[in-house]
């Protein structure tokens, strides 16, 4: 099938549009939700809806809705799209698996082997270089076009063919060694070597004079693994609009000052300036030319993620200097507590609003982030005169940097609670030179307490070192900016323990505010 829309289009055009089939099936899963909720209460969808419609939820459903829809539009210009949709089906059939089987030296009709033979006094026959031990038909399933590579690990000798003895033209047989481990990558044209494209069994015969036992490991993964991103982003948005309308139902105190902060701070003018100038640089930063000989799209991801780190700081800071310590000073604070609302809801809605508008700043300026990653790929091979690239290079690069995003995202909410504590005792501009110093020194960490371990002479500066890193988080384990810029991937767990320590110092600096709010004098 030829693309609709031109090869070099949908050269990067094709990565989003994985995305977009992502948003698409999240706002299926949402859809259904809301119609199983109207069946059970059809006033609990009302609220739902109603709640949608008011609040930070509208402007994230107009962006997912957008997304769906290139999902649509797009489908008819992408190529190989059946073979792109019909991998999404084989995503639970791949993986590790392991297949043990013991092959006996003696086949079914009990004919004799060489151990048998040599018992029998038959050496001739023993030493014959034309005796062919039995083979069996070891049961392995796989598809050719999903195998990455097998591993084998058996007691005996044994030679492995990919089709039976009766079919020697195309076949390929290969020895493994007793006792050792062996990795089979099949050849760039496998499909040739075996007798279809879906793999029951392997052909083995055992060498040895005892039962093999056999254990074989196959690594198998999609021809478009790129796939996989679609259910993980279908997950990721019901779960947004799942959270939203729980924290709803659940606090709705809370949830109501939050929605009022957020829509606040929403139309506030540093807001609309910071979301147009990130979009204006993020799409400048494409044709910057960074003379880095065909690497200008490291040089991109670095300064984008910059980029989006500095205005949500800026973003944050600013809007709880506002919304919070402003608010203090003009006795909004007192009339709002004034109503059945507790101190301890105000700070908390407070902060859920602010984090909202950044992680709204983040997801428009992180999308167009990571639609601009995927052109610039197309971008430079053409500038460079370099061979085109397929639309899996572009997604390549475009998924390396989520993990960064998300990185960026957790050290933006450390900040956002810290200046949030900061601000129910100190106005706007001492909140942003208390957080910049944070900021700074929060980087600078590793290499203060490194500092002290050299100089262990000198106690001052060891003391100095351990209670920064005490008390000023590590921001520095936030930073993968140059990993993700060199292509590094960033392992699952390292996400795990960085949300782990995001949510510590979150609730840390949240009990601090709460502290300092409990007894600061309103009137």
């Amino acid at each position: 099938m030829t693309p609709l829309f031109g090869t070099t289009l949908m050269t990067w055009v094709t990565p989003i549009w994985v995305l977009g089939l992502g948003a698409l099936v999240g706002l299926l899963l949402v859809g259904a939700a809301w119609g199983i909720m109207s069946l059970m209460s059809r006033r609990a969808s009302k609220i739902a809806a109603e709640a949608v419609r008011e609040g930070i939820l509208w402007p994230i459903l107009i962006i997912v809705s957008l997304f769906a829809l290139i999902g649509v539009v797009c489908s008819f210009g992408v190529d190989d799209r059946q073979e792109i949709l019909s991998a999404i089906t084989r995503i639970p059939f791949v993986g590790t698996a392991e297949v043990e089987y013991d092959l006996p030296a003696v086949d079914a009709d009990n004919s004799p082997t060489r151990a048998d033979q040599a018992e029998s006094g038959d050496t001739e026959a023993t030493k014959s270089p034309f005796y062919q031990p039995p083979e069996h038909a070891v049961p392995v399933p796989f598809r050719v076009n999903e195998l990455k590579y097998l591993v084998f690990e058996t007691s005996e000798d044994i030679y492995v063919s990919t089709r039976p003895a009766d079919n020697l033209e195309m076949r390929q047989t290969f020895r493994v060694s007793g006792g050792e481990s062996f990795d089979w990558f099949p050849p760039e044209k496998a499909a040739q070597i075996f007798p279809d494209s879906q793999v029951e069994s392997l052909y083995i015969r055992n060498l040895g004079t005892e039962t093999a036992k056999i254990k074989i490991t196959k690594v198998t993964d999609l021809r478009y693994p790129e796939v996989k991103s679609i259910p993980l982003i279908a997950i990721s948005v019901f779960a947004i609009f799942a959270i939203y309308l729980a924290c709803r139902a659940l606090v709705p105190k809370v949830s109501a000052i939050a929605m009022s902060t957020a829509k606040s701070e929403m139309a506030q003018p540093l807001f609309f300036i910071a979301m147009s100038l990130g979009v204006f640089l993020l799409l400048v930063f494409i044709f910057v030319p960074y003379n880095t000989f065909g690497e200008d799209v490291k040089m991109l991801k670095d300064s984008g993620l910059t980029l989006l780190m500095v205005l949500s700081l800026l973003v944050a800071v600013y809007a709880a200097g506002t919304s919070v310590a402003e608010e203090i000073e003009g006795r909004t604070a007192l009339t709002v507590l004034s109503k059945p609302v507790g101190r301890r809801q105000f700070v908390l809605g407070k902060f859920i609003g602010i984090t909202w508008i950044v992680f709204l700043l983040f997801l428009v300026l992180g999308t167009i982030f990571l639609a601009s990653i995927s052109y610039k790929v197309v971008y430079d091979a053409r500038e460079t005169a370099n061979p085109d690239p397929v639309w899996q290079d572009c997604f390549l690069e475009m998924g390396r940097t989520v993990p960064g995003l998300v990185l960026a995202f957790f050290e933006t909410v450390v900040l956002t609670s810290l200046s949030v504590a900061i601000s129910t005792r100190l106005p706007l501009l001492a909140n942003f030179l208390v957080m910049f110093s944070v900021y700074v020194l929060g980087h600078l960490t590793p290499l203060i307490v490194q500092s002290a371990q050299v100089r262990e002479v000198f106690e001052p500066v060891v003391f100095i070192g351990k209670l920064i890193a005490t008390v000023v988080p590590v921001l520095d384990h936030f930073n993968v900016q140059a990993a993700v810029a060199a292509g590094v991937p960033v392992p699952l767990d390292y996400l795990a323990w960085s949300l782990a320590y995001c949510v510590l110092f979150t609730v840390f600096f949240m009990l601090l505010a709460l502290t300092l709010f409990e007894d600061r004098d309103l009137a």
